[in-house]
């Protein structure tokens, strides 16, 4: 499959970069008005260029002026190969030399130099441009790639260059694969009869007429009606494109450069981001924690703040963990290449490679943080996902969230997760929305749990267990319920707790009655077991022998758990072997009559009071015996 190349033109203005790009071509990037009475170029000018072996390259012309160096940084993204333009009349300009700086910071790899209006100079101020050229490039990713000397004027080196592009291009490895398609939107235009078209660097993915795709930040849906590549028509398109991309009923003013196109889904929101930072050496001045800066991650620019993680201050040439805290949402992926730009004057100032995309606010000094963000640079996938993990603790993260923030395709990302469920270093508490947390986590609040039902066994030991909602009130921090059901389902693999219902225990847990509890006990049962249908309330009981209220009720639920007797109503309680036998008559007299009165259900009971006798009635409806039909009852069908 033939590897698809972008070619960016840098340098600084009016060093020829499209006229460049027009001897190559045949056409004029220089798109507005502005730019041609300007004679500078302003926005991004995009091209396609046809080299001998068949192998079509797109072209980002980036614009030299420095009020529009944000643009030149927008079309830095997803460039593999630069042209560094350097006139031979000029020489290394500043421009030229803050492009290089961009250039290295987004991790750039191949180029080469075109130097520019040879026809303008003589041999002698050729050499000294050359030698100018030679000094310039050292320590940067130019240095030791070709010079090619050209004039757009006489097509002096067109030829050359063009056979030195396609050599370079031949060495150029295929591009990362990623699942998530990305595409930082650098154009929006309407055409008639066709709707919104926007334009951009396909970064990674792939998309296909008829796909949903989002408009992030701003989480607009639209239907892809058509794909252009270089012009021409296309059903699909890949990594490294330069891809036109109309949509069906999407407003022109609702998308702007900036945003970036993905998948429903499959891109995160963030304010706060977690990078590798390299502050430049061409800095004048440390940079201090909390410093004012710009971002540029895609084709976008957003305000924020500079926080310095691990020391108070930054030397030129420093290199160190940083948060970026911004001021709108940004959408990146890990080991994305960004760039940063002071506030005022602005200029470029470092740069490197996003760590986390979607970051919290950390504590200044956090070792483990520190730790944690330098581990990522050295992509142990296992670590990697371990330490994304950690920072969610109970919240977990989903495989969508997990494919941002690792990076890896679907497939790798799937391989490794599978490893280390095997290896419970990851634990999966949603099979089918795919949700993961932290091994150690899972296992800490095992304890945690464990701990609780220990407290509680200690307060109520008369009763059987604690209900489960009341468990779960003691983590109001969680809310996923399926959390709770798989950790109660392994404490009973291992045998740790015992779950019955809606009561759960440690394992170990036994009701223990104490010698004055068992005297308690035995006195309760006798009056009830002496009252038969008309006992007394309970608080009577507990006022006639003088027990403490606390210790007097959990006896009794002691009482209840063992089915020794049976709750009717509020503080109502009977002999269960009465309820059985009561229970039988009622069954026969209904068998044998089919329905009952009240009036007739209290001669069963031998004439109680009625403060018994509809506790009771309405007992036998409870547990599904009987049902009220009018003024009387009769059996309940079961099925």
């Amino acid at each position: 499959m033939e590897k698809n190349i972008i070619l960016g033109t840098a340098g600084h203005i009016d060093h020829g970069k499209t006229r460049l790009v027009k001897a190559l071509t045949g056409i004029e990037t220089d798109r507005l008005k502005e730019e041609k009475e300007r004679g500078i170029t302003i926005e991004l000018g995009f091209a396609s260029l046809d080299l001998p072996n068949g192998q079509v390259i797109g072209i980002v012309d980036m614009p030299g002026h420095e009020k529009f160096v944000k643009n030149m940084v927008a079309g830095s993204s997803g460039i593999d190969v630069v042209a560094m333009v350097i006139a031979a009349d000029e020489g290394v300009m500043p421009q030229t030399r803050e492009h290089m700086e961009i250039c290295n910071l987004m991790g750039i790899e191949h180029g080469m130099v075109a130097l520019t209006k040879i026809d303008m100079v003589d041999p002698d101020l050729l050499e000294l441009a050359l030698e100018d050229i030679n000094d310039f490039v050292q320590g940067t990713f130019l240095e030791d790639k070709p010079v090619v000397p050209v004039s757009s004027v006489t097509n002096e080196g067109i030829d050359n260059f063009i056979k030195t592009l396609e050599s370079i291009c031949s060495t150029i490895p295929e591009r990362k694969f990623s699942s998530i398609f990305r595409l930082p939107v650098d154009r929006v235009f309407s055409m008639k009869g066709f709707g919104t078209v926007i334009t951009g660097t396909l970064m990674s993915g792939s998309i296909n007429v008829g796909n949903d795709i989002m408009v992030y930040p701003r989480q607009i849906v639209s239907k892809i009606r058509g794909i252009q590549v270089h012009g021409s028509g296309v059903e699909t398109a890949g990594p490294g494109t330069r891809t036109a991309i109309n949509f069906q009923g999407l407003a022109k003013e609702s998308v702007s450069r900036g945003d970036i196109l993905s998948r429903p889904g499959s891109l995160i929101e963030s304010y706060m981001v977690d990078a590798h930072f390299l502050y430049l050496n061409s800095n004048s001045k440390p940079a201090k924690n909390r410093t004012r800066i710009r971002f540029h991650s895609g084709t976008s620019e957003i305000l924020g703040y500079l926080i310095l993680l691990d020391r108070p201050e930054m030397m030129p040439g420093d290199e160190a963990p940083v948060q970026f805290r911004l001021e709108s949402p940004v959408c990146c992926i890990k080991d994305d290449r960004y760039v940063i730009r002071s506030y005022s004057p602005v200029k470029t100032i470092g740069g490197g490679t996003i760590l986390n995309p979607a970051s919290q606010k950390h504590k200044l000094f956090d070792e483990s943080v520190i730790q944690g963000l330098e581990n990522l640079i050295l992509e142990d996938n296992e670590q990697t996902i371990l330490f994304f993990l950690s920072l969610k603790g109970y919240k977990g993260l989903y495989f969508s969230e997990l494919r941002v923030m690792t990076n890896l395709p679907d497939k790798k990302l799937s391989t490794e997760l599978q490893k280390m469920l095997a290896k419970q270093q990851v634990i999966q508490i949603d099979k089918e929305k795919q949700k993961f947390v932290h091994g150690e986590v899972f296992d800490d609040f095992k304890e945690k749990l464990i701990q609780k039902l220990e407290i509680y066994h200690a307060k109520n030991p008369l009763k059987e267990g604690m209900p489960t909602q009341e468990l779960k009130s003691k983590f109001q921090y969680i809310d996923d319920a399926k959390f709770f059901n798989l950790l109660f389902t392994k404490l009973s693999r291992e045998n740790l707790i015992v779950l019955d219902k809606n009561i759960v225990k440690l394992s170990d847990h036994k009701v223990a009655l104490q010698v004055d509890q068992h005297d308690v006990k035995e006195k309760i049962k006798k009056i009830y077991k002496i009252s038969g249908l008309t006992p007394p309330f309970f608080r009577t009981i507990c006022q006639d022998l003088e027990l403490d209220k606390k210790n007097a009720i959990d006896v009794l639920h002691m009482l209840i758990n063992e089915k020794s007797i049976v709750k009717t109503k509020d503080d109502l309680y009977f002999d269960a072997e009465t309820i059985n036998s009561i229970e039988q008559k009622l069954t026969g007299f209904l068998k044998e009559k089919e329905s009952i009165t009240t009036p007739e259900f209290k001669d069963l009971t031998g004439g109680i009071s009625r403060k018994y006798v509809i506790p009771l009635i309405e007992y036998f409806d409870s547990i599904n015996l009987t049902i009220r039909v009018g003024d009387t009852r009769q059996l309940r069908r079961k099925n």
